[in-house]
């Protein structure tokens, strides 16, 4: 829902397509994988495992769902505050995936928020707007709930 502007020139809108990749050797237990982004914020960066169901040196696709959710939702929070003329100080967004079962059954998003001059009763508007209509909001299959807390300055 984050709002794109239309070329002019060729009357399209802006679209993005991101890619990332997954090498694995091994056995799913003893094996192990690297994932590469197209960034390259992440470089050959290991995933296991150990590192998915136990504790280890590495990533796993649930941290990197949970990153993905709560940086997208955070930038869709604060583009409906901009477009309700609200400036951002601070949005500071944890997200937890809960996997259960081989399956992720949920998503919750803590939220703290600086934000001058709004109410609490808007604020918790635009929080549940921007839960619904993030890109990874729409994209995961799940129940996602949040809470929200508006610190005044």
């Amino acid at each position: 829902m984050l709002n794109f502007k239309t070329n002019k020139t060729t009357k399209q809108t802006n679209i993005m397509k991101r890619n990332a990749s997954a090498v694995w050797t091994g056995s799913i237990k003893e094996g192990a994988g690297k994932l590469t982004t197209q960034s390259g914020v992440l470089t050959d960066t290991p995933y296991s495992f150990k590192t998915r169901f136990e504790e280890g040196n590495g990533t796993n696709p649930e941290e990197l769902v949970a990153a993905a959710h709560a940086g997208c939702f955070t930038m869709q929070l604060t583009a409906f505050l901009n477009e309700a003329g609200h400036e951002v100080s601070n949005i500071q967004t944890k997200c937890v995936i809960d996997f259960q079962n081989g399956s992720i059954v949920g998503s919750h998003l803590t939220v703290e928020a600086n934000i001058p001059n709004i109410e609490d009763g808007e604020f918790q508007e635009l929080v549940t707007k921007a839960e619904k209509n993030c890109p990874i909001s729409k994209l995961l299959n799940t129940e996602i709930t949040s809470e929200a807390t508006l610190n005044r300055s």
